[in-house]
């Protein structure tokens, strides 16, 4: 029945587009809204849309996650986090992630659909992905953006984009992806509800709009989500210069515009924003900029605001046109039907699916470093593994997470290699109480290496949360250093003799500095998914090379930080901070080496020669950035380009980056906004942002 309904719905559209120049689900949509009263229009308008069964149309929960994996609703196959996707600067991988992502989701809403209740997480509609700049390491949700880099985050973010999305021009959309905290927010959360962020122009459009701009105008997604936050004075969500002359005038965009969960009341309720005096002058300031859809219930307040002037009803309809037209772009007005009736109930947590979240894994992964070559680990090693994140299967999952049936804890994977393992929790995470190292080292007679596995977890850092501990504050950091008491236990070891391996766990950057002493190897492994484990084994043991690269800066403390409020970029990212960090943006060590040979221009390329000069075939992300030597104020450099490579041992590649318009773009005082510039260059190429080539370059 639901695949007759497709084909009725198809033939509907062709034969409309033929006989008229309007969208025909507009038409539609249009035709619904004259029908309405004022009530139901605001009934649909909210999160939790109420049905209007005399129209023929069935309630709709909006709210959906997908951040690495359909969330929230029981089993999926659960990818690493966006910080780790990040680090494998790899875009077609992370598009067939989000593809798998978006079948599982499918599989998920028919199966909701056929049980008669299509509830919360369990629609079409994906509030993800999260491409909020991470300028500092103290920020709990940095975890689900894809680093500090406005190139990357939305090069990456579009391939998240495409994949949840499918073909925009098909006549039924496979799923919504939503662009979001739209704009100027990270962080603090104890302070996101009346927090004022203020950024020059300059800042505002090089570095926190780009990847926003990047989504809308290349990759067509469907909702942007507004912050909670004030920009300039005035709440996102009602900031006409963010939605109305940026958004929809300068970036032609055409979808949908939704608040960030409550965030309008935020306008109204006492200790928020104070911008409005009460919940109907909150939606009307809302609505009239553009906001169409409440992730709340503010919006009940719709009819009393039109009673009383504040709102004009034009304004409503203009917003639910945008909504309905896309319930029936999705085909959820029409018993949700859609070509993907065929995908098996059995892809989720499938075969292919757990494959490729450990592939995913294996990319993510950064050695950052790796003394005296001790790693790959040896088969015959004596080994233990030792620490609190050693057998932890919900630190793997993140947040935003589904609940595999299934999770490989680092744990789970060495014993697969060592049968006898001994594993030892050694400390907790966090305490003020120092560790038992006699009573540790006395279970490790015997073991010449120690395979710690460090660092924090998803129960620390995180979304607006309560975290009775030193050295974080409402799901941010204070500070940024391994917690003592297992900075502590490492150092013990090292004094023991024990050679320690670093397995750090975290969404974020950690200042490592006494770490980077006290252990021979320190392998990055983020929060990596359900497969994560085996993936980190097959990595410590050489069945895999690592060749992931930081997607953002390790400092070496918050001692070279600016004030956490502070959203001026200067001292911010490798773009601004003149000192020198512990582990650069794009670092990251591999099992063999590389050099770099002297580019060239050809045919409006940089080519760049690139050879495998160990005896280990292995992946480099080749990285090229600009600098306009004239513009003295502007970021030390900036990524332009980046390429995954296979490259065998002993052989050279050459890596092309083309050199278009959007390669020289740089701030233009005269029109305020990033523009290609002529002028003298700087061509910056290499292997993390840190060391590389340079090549003098004149752009006409």
């Amino acid at each position: 029945m639901r695949k007759f309904l497709l084909f009725i719905l198809s033939v509907t559209l062709l034969v409309s587009c033929a006989g008229s120049s309007e969208n025909p689900a507009e038409t539609r949509a249009k035709q619904l809204i004259a029908k309405m009263t004022i009530e139901e229009k605001a009934s649909l308008m909210m999160h939790a849309s109420a049905p209007v069964e005399s129209l023929g149309i069935p309630s709709y929960n909006w709210w959906n996650e997908a951040l690495h994996g359909v969330a929230r609703n029981g089993k999926a196959t659960v990818f690493p986090m966006p910080i780790g996707m990040a680090a494998s600067f790899d875009e077609p991988l992370i598009h067939r992630v989000f593809t798998a992502v978006s079948d599982e989701a499918r599989v998920k809403e028919r199966q909701a659909f056929l049980s008669g209740h299509v509830g919360q997480y369990q629609g079409l509609t994906f509030w993800t992905p999260n491409i909020n700049i991470f300028r500092d390491p103290r920020w709990g949700r940095g975890m689900e953006t894809y680093g500090e880099d406005p190139y990357l985050t939305g090069m990456l973010g579009m391939a998240v984009v495409r994949g949840l999305q499918g073909p925009s021009d098909a006549p039924v959309l496979k799923a919504h992806a939503c662009a979001k905290h739209y704009a100027v927010h990270s962080g603090p959360e104890p302070l996101r509800h009346n927090f004022n962020a203020e950024v020059s122009e300059r800042d505002l459009r090089e570095t926190y709009l780009p990847a926003f701009k990047d989504l809308v105008t290349k990759a067509d997604v469907q909702e942007v989500m507004i912050a909670y936050n004030r920009f300039r004075g005035e709440p996102c969500g009602a900031s006409d210069y963010l939605i109305n002359t940026i958004l929809r005038g300068e970036w032609g965009y055409q979808g949908i515009v939704l608040s960030d969960c409550w965030a309008i009341s935020d306008f109204y309720k006492p200790g928020c924003h104070a911008y409005s005096e009460d919940g109907p002058h909150a939606v009307a300031a809302a609505i009239r900029t553009g906001t169409d859809l409440n992730c709340g219930e503010s919006y009940r307040f719709i009819p009393d605001a039109v009673r009383q002037g504040l709102l004009d009803e034009a304004d409503v309809d203009r917003s639910l046109l945008r909504l309905l037209t896309a319930r029936i772009r999705l085909g959820e007005l029409d018993g949700n039907i859609a070509p993907w009736e065929g995908l098996s109930e059995d892809i989720v947590e499938g075969s292919e699916h757990l494959a490729l979240s450990r592939q995913m894994a294996l990319e993510t992964f950064v050695l950052l470093q790796n003394r005296n070559s001790i790693l790959p680990l040896k088969a015959d090693a004596r080994i233990a593994l030792v620490g609190p994140n050693s057998d932890d299967r919900e630190m793997m999952w993140g947040n935003y997470n589904g609940i595999p049936d299934a999770t490989i804890t680092l744990a789970d994977g060495l014993k697969a290699r060592f049968p006898g393992l001994k594993v030892l929790r050694g400390c907790e995470l966090v305490s003020v109480d120092h560790p038992d190292v006699a009573a540790v080292l006395k279970e490790l007679k015997g073991i010449d290496t120690v395979v710690f596995a460090g660092g924090i977890s998803p129960a620390l850092e995180g979304e607006e949360m309560d975290v009775p501990l030193p050295g974080f504050n409402g799901g941010d950091r204070i500070d940024i250093e391994l917690p003592q008491v297992q900075r502590d236990l490492i150092a013990a070891l090292k004094k023991a003799g024990k050679k320690v391996i670093l397995v750090n766990f975290s969404g974020s950057a950690l200042g490592l500095v006494p770490e980077s002493e006290n252990c021979e190897a320190i392998l990055q492994v983020w929060y990596p998914g359900q497969e994560g484990g085996a993936a980190i084994a097959d990595v410590l043991m050489g069945d895999a090379v690592p060749s992931g690269k930081l997607p953002l800066t390790f400092y070496k403390s918050v001692d070279q930080l600016p004030d956490f409020e502070d959203y001026s970029m200067q001292e911010r990212t490798y773009r601004y901070f003149s000192g020198e960090p512990l582990y650069p943006f794009g670092f990251g060590l591999s099992y063999t080496t590389f050099e770099y040979g002297q580019a060239s221009v050809k045919d409006g390329k940089l080519v760049v020669p690139v050879t495998n000069t160990g005896g280990v075939d292995a992946q480099e992300v080749v990285q090229l950035y600009v600098r306009l030597k004239a513009d003295t104020e502007g970021p030390l450099k900036s990524l332009r380009g980046f390429s995954r490579v296979h490259i065998p041992a002993g052989e050279t590649v050459q890596v092309s980056f083309p050199l278009t318009d959007e390669v020289f773009l740089s701030w233009n005082e005269k029109s305020r906004d990033m523009v290609p510039m002529a002028g003298e260059w700087e061509l910056l190429y290499g292997g993390d942002s840190a060391n590389l080539e340079k090549m003098d370059y004149t752009r006409k």
